[in-house]
C-alpha cells in the first residue's frame, strides 16, 4: 500500500543450502525449512550456498568442529584434517564475490562450525568444550556485510524474530531501490517520511536522531555522508525487535489521524482493536487491517504512504502471529 518506486529486481537472499532441502549435509541429509522455501521462497530469489562442499569436503564427510588455539580458532575434522586456511581463503573470496550478488539478507544454518550465526561450540584442544562463538564464514559474512539482514534458521522459528528479519529485508530492498534510483536530499526526505512509524514501532528516539540528521543544512555533509551515516543508523534501529507496547503506542498515533474523521461506532470499535491488541486477544493484523480501511476511505495520503501499514506481502501471515 506504501507509495514505492516500481521494483525493478526481486528480493535476492543467500541462503545455507540445507535449508532449501539441498542434500549437503556431513550425513547427506538436509534441513528443510518449510515456510522458508515454500512461502516465503515465493518472493525471492535464493543465492544457495554451502562452505562445506564449495572447498571440497565432500558428502557425506567427517564432521568438523571449531578448536581454540590461543587467539585463533582451527576447523578441525573428527579424521584429525585442518580445514582452517581453506575455509578462510574461501570465506574471503566468496563473500567478496557475493557483493556482486546484490543481496537484501542472508539466512545461515544454525550450530554450524562455517555458518553459524553465534552460539557455534568451541572447544579447547584437549577436547573440552569452552565459549560459544560464530561459524568461520558466518564471521566472515558479517564483517563484509554490517548492515545487511542477516538471520539464522532457528532464531526464525521465533515469530517476532522472523517478522523483524522479513521486514528488515524489505526496508534493505527498498533502500537499495533509492540508491539506484539516484540519491538525493529530496528522495531521501520521502524515503524517512514513508518509514517514519515503522522506525517509531522499533525505536521512537531513533526516529528523531534521524530526523535531525536528515535535516542538516546542505551546506553541510554531502549527500552520500549524509546517507552512510543515515542508512547505518536506520539498519542499526531496524534490528531492535519491536515490542506489543510499542506497536501499541504506533497503532495509537496513526488512529489519531483518522478518528476526528470517524463516526462514534467506527471511532469507538478502531480504539477497542488497539486496546484488544494491546491486551493480547488479537493479532496486530487486525488492527492494523482496519487503519488501512480507514486510510484509505478518508484518503488519508500521508497514512496511505507509511511502509508500517504495508511492510511485507499479507500472504506471508507474519503479522498474524504477534
Amino acid at each position: 500500500m506504501a507509495e514505492q518506486s516500481p521494483v525493478t529486481r526481486r528480493i535476492r537472499i543467500g541462503i545455507s543450502s540445507c535449508i532449501l532441502g539441498e542434500k549437503v549435509r556431513f550425513d547427506g541429509g538436509h534441513k528443510l525449512d518449510r515456510f522458508l522455501a515454500n512461502v516465503f521462497g515465493k518472493y525471492v530469489e535464493w543465492v544457495m550456498v554451502c562452505p562445506e562442499v564449495e572447498i571440497g569436503m565432500g558428502i557425506p564427510r567427517p564432521t568438523v568442529r571449531l578448536v581454540q588455539v590461543g587467539d585463533n580458532v582451527q576447523m578441525i575434522s573428527t579424521k584429525g584434517a585442518d580445514f582452517t586456511d581453506a575455509m578462510q581463503q574461501y570465506t574471503a573470496s566468496r563473500t567478496l564475490a557475493l557483493v556482486q550478488e546484490r543481496l537484501d539478507g542472508y539466512i545461515l544454518k544454525s550450530g554450524s562450525p562455517s555458518c553459524g550465526m553465534e552460539r557455534v561450540r568451541y572447544y579447547d584442544t584437549d577436547g573440552t568444550p569452552r565459549q560459544r562463538g560464530s561459524g568461520i564464514f558466518a564471521g566472515g559474512l558479517m564483517k563484509a556485510f554490517p548492515f545487511m539482514p542477516i538471520e539464522d534458521e532457528g532464531r526464525l522459528k521465533d515469530s517476532r524474530i522472523r517478522e523483524n528479519f522479513v521486514s528488515r529485508v524489505f526496508a534493505y530492498h527498498r533502500w537499495q531501490q533509492l540508491k539506484a534510483d539516484g540519491l538525493t536530499r529530496s528522495r531521501l526526505f520521502t524515503f524517512h517520511q514513508s518509514h517514519k512509524y515503522l522506525l517509531m514501532a522499533h525505536n521512537q528516539e531513533g526516529v528523531r536522531r534521524l530526523g535531525r540528521l536528515i535535516a542538516q543544512p546542505e551546506g553541510g555533509c554531502s549527500i552520500e555522508e549524509v546517507a552512510k551515516e543515515y542508512f547505518k543508523e536506520f539498519m542499526a534501529i531496524m534490528k531492535r525487535t519491536p515490542s506489543r507496547k510499542s506497536h501499541t503506542n504506533v497503532l495509537q498515533h496513526m488512529a489519531g489521524y483518522v478518528s476526528k474523521h470517524l463516526d462514534t461506532d467506527d471511532r469507538s470499535e478502531l480504539t477497542e482493536m488497539i486496546n484488544q491488541y494491546r491486551l493480547e486477544h488479537l493479532p496486530l493484523i487486525v488492527p492494523l487491517i482496519m487503519l488501512r480501511h480507514h486510510a484509505r476511505k478518508l484518503k488519508v495520503e500521508y497514512l496511505i504512504g507509511q511502509v508500517y501499514l504495508d511492510p511485507h506481502p499479507d500472504e506471508l501471515m507474519l503479522l498474524n502471529q504477534l
